[in-house]
């Protein structure tokens, strides 16, 4: 049971830390041209050319904050276990390869995404590891 919460709560923390770093602070920073929608798939897919450089940063740090905010919570939370903590990362690398994969980026955007969302796994399993209580 504490390892099923720890995963529930571990994917719930390493989603808002990406909507925090993309949008509240990605948005605010680097605001989006008149007129645009973020929520609307379609116009992020034919505008991706007027999205500012800085909020695609933003999403890139999320991603990879993410992953490492959510794996540490799960491991917080198991303190035996590591599995919840590779859910978390396994589910969040897949929603970036997701992301890499639906939206046209550019080779910067897609290559230093999937480096530090691995990244992100690796630091994320150390922190994690230091929570466990064998």
């Amino acid at each position: 049971m504490k390892n099923s919460l720890a995963t529930i709560v571990g994917f719930i923390a390493a989603s808002l830390t990406v909507y925090i770093f993309e949008a509240l602070i990605g948005h605010q920073l680097f605001p989006f041209p008149e007129g645009a929608n973020p929520m609307d798939m379609e116009w992020i897919k034919n505008n991706m050319n007027r999205i500012p450089t800085g909020a695609k940063v933003m999403v890139v740090i999320g991603h990879f904050m993410g992953i490492m905010a959510g794996m540490f919570i799960a491991g917080l939370i198991s303190k035996t276990s590591l599995v919840p903590a590779y859910i978390v990362g396994g589910l969040m690398l897949a929603a970036t390869v997701f992301n890499i994969i639906m939206l046209p980026k550019a080779l910067w955007f897609s290559s230093s995404d999937i480096v530090l969302a691995v990244a992100g796994l690796w630091i994320g399993k150390s922190l994690a590891q230091r929570q466990l209580k064998i």
